[in-house]
């Protein structure tokens, strides 16, 4: 049996390693944030400052129902901060928002150090800081929208009591600038044992700068702790300086530790809490965040009278102190407020003008723009300019000189199209996120499903760490250690802290309801065979063919939960009985329902799309599910404000109608996403729900995970150029769609390299050596468009591209046989002199059956013990008919993990063939038709 065919692909240019945003004596950022170098070709689009279309305030505000599963908005932030970086240095609201900020609240409670964008639980928050008049602390100072401005890089602010907070950031420090009002003493706090969730901290008091560090975690109730360190210097020495004790400022202490209750409850989210139905209850949303001061919280006031402007720089540390102080020197040097602001913008213009677009509404621009800002903000640099960083074993190490080592993966997010647009525009960096990913599997013993800074959560499902590498690798980054990811997921798979119910997903192929510490049966096991099939083809790739074999046969694991009956992938009982359903229902899913699941196969939708009917059922049950676009959890709909609908409307360009994708698309990015505070619909999860607008502007969408080919649907744009990476060598993709708009987004015509296609798709090659492509679109539908069966994308099935037909011989030279050339069900399999004859003619399909008269090989009743006889049975698509041929010569039953065997290596013709522990004798050797 041949493996799934593997398109090779090119390498993507590598550019220089450091995206630090290093402002010293000049005012260009580092040449790796450069602006595209080089000349641009008659027609290749060129855009000058993008980030004048970023508007840092979408996602601060609800957006839509809140279905259960985080809430409505983005839970952004508008703050300061640079392309991934250590630092987010934004306002908090006394209302609390995941993001710190909720847009509806003119209260401001402080100006913390760090945050994630868009998560669907709050951590980090940690260290804020808050410029007060006249030594008088307060829980929060008003302000009006009219007189705030957010833009990439920098924020500023002015309170009604007339104080001015200015900030810009580094990719590991920060600047802010406070401008206080006439009359009053110039003050300000900052507490060192506050955090969005439970912490405790130190504060140390200088002569003009204050140190210490944060403990803190909790991440969506999980058991996650890090330690953040923090250095901040003035401009001027302290005119007096004291800390709080007992609520009242003692100006002899120089030092002190203090802790201080979370903003908010959060209930854990991780698969064992949520296994456990009682766990589950919310928060009342958007609590005002009431949170005490700690004990560490200091003032410090300045003479203001030769100018009432006082400057701050603080660097932040993961490691020390020390290397706060580091960071903070290396990034800014003596570079002023207006130098590291011009260079942020710099910065952040070089990553958001790799991908050029021209034409389109101001709006269209806006939001494009500020998806892709969005889209870059994680993973979180981590380790220090000099390579330092606190690993998952608690211990420090050092990233290889040139790369850094990167946090904060919302792993069951953006594994779907986020990392994939990262490794689109900055290979580089997506090379060490994928190494760093490697560390912390090779630290930590396994690959944790959500992680921030140097811990592991266990929040959400699935196995998807291995899946980001694997997509990186597919987009062609290179210089991270392959091998060793493949080496370690496969010793995960065996772990319970990477895949909780792993022990029955490799018994019996699927993950049963009600296993042990699983969240939604049958949500885990599509994310395990989704992870199973991406790194099989990182190690394709890589030549590991045993690992590969391995993985992509339990890739096709997801047909064991497909019910012929009702045609939905459905939760199953270990005895593979069905429990009562219904395409609505929640339970044994995740944020999600049957429905929407159901089409969560995006490797083998070819394999799922004939399983359901063929084309035109798939096509119809489509338009169904796309007639609400966003209908929550509940309904049988579409519910494109979470993750599990994201790829689906894609998914019409395999049934032969890309003209529906081409419509729902743009539907779909036009009508939830805008350029407003209140523009995202759901979570933006660290940039995910971004980046799945961003590839919607494109036209087009890295449907299988593992793999870099694109489906197509038409682009927003009339004229888009995408540089992949920064230097003058990136390769280059140029889309051309004349007349692109709102209205105009059908496909009648693409020429790919000036050549004519009618495929709505590009592959890894055209991806990774980059290419050009010519649209021509109308206002109307044109069905016929990527209609042909031989245009549909790729899907990839654990048998050959191709149907072969032939004997399967075994031991003793004799052949797998039709008892009596029988066809009725259950007629048993056995072993006889080959004749030729149709009883022995074997069909290798290609979705890992072998079949006879049009049925298919079955191990009886579903068992998975030694010993369970096979015979012939009506084709299913269950895993007692999913046969794997593996190198030594055997035939694997996937869902038990036993071969097709010869009992007692019998000869006698006769012989009823079973399944056995494999063992490579000569009684599982078969020889397979080619």
């Amino acid at each position: 049996m041949k493996i799934p065919r593997i398109i090779r692909s090119g390498r993507a240019p590598r550019w220089p390693a450091a995206l630090a945003v290093a402002v010293c004596a000049s005012l260009v950022a580092s040449p790796a944030l450069a602006a595209p170098a080089g000349p641009h070709p008659t027609g290749r689009t060129t855009v000058s400052d993008p980030a004048q279309y970023v508007n840092p305030y979408v996602g601060t505000k609800q957006g839509a129902t809140d279905f259960g599963n985080g809430g409505g908005a983005g839970n952004t932030f508008p703050g300061a901060t640079a392309p991934l970086g250590m630092l987010q240095w934004s306002p908090d609201t006394v209302t609390y928002q995941h993001g710190g900020y909720f847009y509806d609240d003119n209260r401001i409670r402080g100006f913390s150090l760090t945050h994630i964008s868009g998560a669907g639980c709050g951590d980090y928050g940690n260290i804020p800081l808050m410029p007060v008049l006249d030594k008088t602390p307060v829980d929060h100072a008003v302000f009006s929208h009219a007189n705030e401005s957010a833009s990439p890089g920098s924020y500023a602010v002015t309170f009604d009591n007339g104080l001015k907070t200015e900030l810009a950031a580094t990719q590991r420090s920060g600047i802010a600038r406070f401008t206080y009002p006439a009359g009053h003493t110039a003050s300000l706090t900052l507490d060192a044992g506050k955090a969005f969730n439970a912490a405790s901290g130190l504060v140390s008091l200088g002569t003009d700068s204050i140190t210490g560090y944060t403990d803190s975690g909790g991440f969506c109730g999980a058991g996650n702790r890090y330690r953040l360190y923090f250095s901040v210097t003035f401009d001027r020495p302290f005119s007096s300086s004291g800390i709080f004790a007992d609520g009242k400022l003692d100006t002899t202490l120089k030092s002190a530790t203090g802790r201080s209750e979370g903003v908010a409850p959060q209930p854990p989210r991780t698969a064992e809490a949520q296994s456990r139905p009682a766990a589950t209850s919310a928060p009342a949303p958007h609590p005002d965040a009431a949170q005490a001061a700690s004990g560490a919280r200091a003032l410090v006031s300045f003479d203001t009278s030769s100018s009432r402007t006082v400057t701050a720089r603080v660097g932040i540390s993961f490691v020390s102190v020390e290397g706060a102080r580091a960071n903070l020197n290396a990034e800014q040097g003596t570079s002023g407020f207006d130098q590291v602001r011009d260079g942020a913008r710099s910065a952040w213009n070089g990553m958001l003008g790799r991908i050029a677009v021209d034409g389109g509404s101001t709006k269209d621009r806006r939001v494009f723009y500020t998806s892709l800002y969005h889209s870059l903000l994680h993973p979180s640099v981590l380790s220090d300019v000099d390579g330092r960083y606190p690993g998952f074993n608690g211990k420090v190490h050092t990233a290889g000189t040139g790369h850094a080592q990167y946090a904060d993966f919302s792993g069951w997010d953006v594994y779907r199209s986020q990392t994939q647009l990262l490794a689109l525009v900055a290979p580089e960096e997506s090379a060490d996120i994928a190494q760093s990913i490697v560390a912390q599997g090779a630290q930590g013993g396994y690959f944790d499903r959500w992680t921030l800074a140097n811990g592991g959560t266990g929040v959400m499902v699935g196995d998807p760490l291995p899946v980001i590498a694997a997509g990186i690798s597919a987009f062609g980054a290179t210089g991270f250690d392959a091998t060793a990811l493949v080496r370690q997921a496969l010793s995960g798979r065996k772990d319970d802290r990477e895949r909780a119910g792993h022990g029955r997903y490799d018994d019996i192929g699927f993950v049963p309801v009600d296993t042990n510490g699983v969240w939604g049966a049958a949500a885990t096991t599509l994310e395990y065979t989704t992870a199973d099939f991406a790194v099989a083809q990182l190690a394709a790739r890589i030549g590991d063919t045993d690992a590969h074999d391995t993985l992509m046969h339990r890739s096709a694991n997801w047909r064991s939960l497909f019910n012929h009956d009702s045609h939905y992938i459905q939760p199953r009982r270990a005895d593979h009985t069905w429990p009562g359903f219904s395409p609505d229902q929640q339970d044994h899913y995740v944020e999600g329902n049957a429905a929407q699941y159901t089409w969560m196969v995006p490797y083998n939708h070819r394999g799922l799309f004939d399983a359901m009917g063929g084309n035109g059922t798939v096509a119809s049950r489509l338009d169904d599910f796309f007639g609400n676009l966003n209908a929550g959890p509940a309904k049988p709909h579409a519910y494109l404000g979470n993750e599990p609908s994201l790829n689906t409307p894609w998914a019409y360009a395999y049934a032969g109608r890309a003209d529906r994708a081409q419509d729902v698309v743009r539907r779909a990015l036009t009508t939830l996403f805008s350029d407003a505070p209140a523009g995202e619909v759901g979570n933006d999860d660290l940039g995910e729900m971004s980046s799945w607008a961003v590839w919607a502007a494109l036209g087009m969408y890295p449907q299988v995970p593992g793999r870099a080919e694109l489906v197509l649907a038409s682009p927003q744009f009339p004229a888009i150029t995408i540089h992949r990476g920064g230097g003058a060598s990136a390769a280059v993709i140029d889309i051309t769609a004349p007349g692109a708009s709102a209205t105009v987004k059908y496909v009648h015509g693409l020429k790919v390299d000036g050549e004519d296609s009618r495929r709505p798709w590009v592959s890894e090659a055209f991806v990774n050596g980059g290419g050009k492509l010519d649209y021509t679109l109308a206002s109307d539908p044109d069905p016929s468009w990527g209609s042909a069966p031989e245009d549909a994308p790729p899907s990839f099935d654990v048998g050959p591209a191709d149907p072969v037909t032939g004997p399967v011989a075994g031991l003793a030279s004799k052949c797998l046989d039709v008892a009596a050339s029988g066809t009725a069900d259950g007629t048993p399999v056995q072993l006889w002199n080959c004749n030729g004859t149709g009883a022995q003619k074997w069909t290798v399909a290609g979705d890992g059956t072998l079949r006879a008269f049009g049925k298919c090989l079955d191990v009886s009743n579903s068992r998975s013990d030694a010993g369970a006889p096979v015979q012939l049975w009506g084709c299913n698509g269950t895993g007692a008919q999913q046969w794997w041929p593996r190198a030594d010569g055997s035939l694997l039953n996937t869902p038990s993990g036993r071969c097709l065997d010869v009992p007692n290596s019998r000869t006698a013709d006769g012989t009823r063939l079973q399944i056995w522990d494999c063992n490579g004798t000569g009684a599982q050797r078969w020889t397979m038709p080619h």
